[in-house]
C-alpha cells in the first residue's frame, strides 16, 4: 500500500480549515463554498460528507424562497462552550451566560454599593457566574471564556483599571487576572462603553457602520468609538473619555480636576443634584424621566437642558471621527423624543455640515443589557477557536 503524499494532506488540511472558517460565518451550499474558496466541487463534496459523517455539520433546504429544487445549505453543529458576560456598574453588577452563537441561557442582576472595591466584588462575581452555570446545568456546556465591562479605561497591557474610573475602589486592580487565576479560562476587561459600542455594532442600532460612536449617559458620560470597523481604545486605553470635555470655563469643578466638563451638566448626579433643591432628597433619575414625560416642568426642562449639552459634546465628536451613527445609552434615553430631539437639535447647530448631512443620532436598540452583551461579545472574540474541536 503506498503512502499517503504529503504535499497532498497538507493542502487538503489547508482546505478543510477554510471550509470550516467559511461556515463558522454562516450557513453555505456546496457550490457556494467551492465558488468562494476556488475550489473544486469534488473536493468541496467529499469534505462535507466527512463534516455531515462525523456530526459537526447538518444539512438542510434553504429558505430563500425560490422555485424549483430548493439549495441545500450546510450549517457547522454549534461549537461547545459558554461564555459569560459581566457588567459592573456604580451599583449594579449583571451577568449573562451564552452558547459560542450567541444564545442567551442564563442571566441575572444584583445590587451593588456605592463604594464597592474589586477586592471586595470578585467573590461575587464568582458567585454569580456559578449561578448562572448552575442554572444552564441541564443544557451542558463548560465555561470557556468571560469578559468584563468596566466604567473606567482599562490599560491593556498591564490590564488594570485606570485611575479615572469612577469607582475608585477599582483603580489599579487587574480585575481579569483574579478571574482567571480563580476559573481557569481566558477573561478579558475593557471600558463598559467601548463594550456598548461592541454590542450595538454586532446586534444593535450600529450593524453595518464602520464608522460609530456609543454614547453612555450614566454617572459618568463615555464614549466607545468604532473607527474604520475596529474598536478604537487609545494608546492607554482612555479613548473616548467624552465626559471630560471642557465646556463651561467657569462651571462646577469635575471630579477630574478641571471645571465645567460635559459630566457636570449631563451624567445623573448632576441632573438629580440640579434638580434636589426643588423636588427633595431621595430622587431618582426614573422619577425624573417618568415626571418629564408627565409633563412635569423642572424635570422637562432639565432634560431638554442635558439634551442640548450632550448634543454639543457629541458636535465635538462628530467634527473629529465624522461617524455614520452615534448611539446613545444609559437611563436618560428613556426619556424618549424630548431629550433626543434636544440632543440633535443642539448637534446640527454646533457641527460642521458635511458631517450634519450624514450622521444619524439614535437610542440603543438593545437596552440596559447593552452593556452585558458588549461583554458577551468580547469573551466569544476572546475564547479559544470556537472549531478548533474539528481540527483535532
Amino acid at each position: 500500500m503506498g503512502r499517503a503524499d504529503p504535499t497532498t494532506s497538507r493542502a487538503r488540511g489547508r482546505t478543510r480549515r477554510a471550509v470550516i472558517a467559511l461556515l463558522s460565518e454562516g450557513p453555505r451550499s456546496r457550490a457556494e463554498i467551492a465558488r468562494e474558496l476556488g475550489v473544486s466541487p469534488t473536493t468541496v463534496s467529499n469534505l462535507v460528507t466527512e463534516l455531515l459523517e462525523s456530526g459537526s455539520a447538518v444539512e438542510q433546504a434553504a429558505a430563500d424562497g425560490r422555485r424549483g429544487r430548493p439549495a441545500r445549505t450546510i450549517s457547522l453543529v454549534p461549537a461547545p462552550g459558554l461564555v459569560a458576560g459581566v457588567d459592573v456598574g456604580r451599583t449594579h453588577l449583571r451577568a449573562a451566560l451564552a452558547t459560542r452563537d450567541g444564545e442567551i441561557r442564563a442571566e441575572r442582576e444584583v445590587a451593588l454599593p456605592a463604594d464597592h472595591t474589586g477586592q471586595r466584588t470578585v467573590p461575587v462575581v464568582l458567585d454569580l457566574i456559578g449561578d448562572l452555570l448552575r442554572d444552564a446545568s441541564d443544557q451542558g456546556g463548560e465555561l470557556v471564556a468571560v469578559g468584563v465591562g468596566l466604567p473606567g479605561p482599562v490599560d491593556g497591557p498591564e490590564r488594570t483599571v485606570g485611575p479615572g474610573t469612577i469607582l475608585t475602589g477599582w483603580a489599579g486592580f487587574d480585575v481579569a487576572g483574579r478571574l482567571e487565576e480563580a476559573l481557569g479560562v481566558p477573561v478579558v476587561a475593557d471600558n463598559d462603553a467601548t463594550l456598548g459600542m461592541l454590542a450595538e455594532a454586532r446586534w444593535g442600532a450600529a450593524q453595518g457602520a464602520t464608522d460609530a460612536a456609543y454614547v453612555k449617559i450614566s454617572t459618568g458620560v463615555g464614549a466607545g468609538l468604532l473607527l474604520g470597523g475596529r474598536l478604537h481604545r487609545g494608546a492607554g486605553g482612555t479613548a473616548g473619555e467624552l465626559g471630560h470635555t471642557p465646556l463651561q470655563p467657569d462651571g462646577a469643578v469635575c471630579r477630574c480636576g478641571n471645571r465645567g466638563c460635559l459630566e457636570t451638566v449631563t451624567s445623573v448626579p448632576a441632573v438629580l443634584q440640579m434638580l434636589r433643591p426643588t423636588l427633595g432628597e431621595g430622587l431618582t433619575i426614573e422619577q425624573v424621566v417618568a415626571a418629564a414625560a408627565a409633563g412635569d416642568p423642572p424635570c422637562r426642562r432639565m432634560i431638554e437642558d442635558v439634551g442640548r449639552n450632550l448634543g454639543r459634546g457629541v458636535a465635538l465628536l462628530g467634527n473629529l471621527v465624522d461617524p455614520e451613527v452615534v448611539v446613545l445609552g444609559g437611563p436618560l434615553v428613556a426619556a424618549g423624543e424630548p431629550f433626543l430631539a434636544a440632543v440633535s437639535a443642539s448637534l446640527r447647530r454646533s457641527v460642521i455640515p458635511s458631517v450634519a448631512r450624514r450622521l444619524r443620532v439614535v437610542p440603543a436598540a438593545l437596552g440596559p443589557r447593552t452593556e452585558v452583551l458588549g461583554a458577551l461579545a468580547l469573551a466569544l472574540e476572546s475564547a479559544p477557536t470556537p472549531y478548533g474541536y474539528l481540527l483535532d
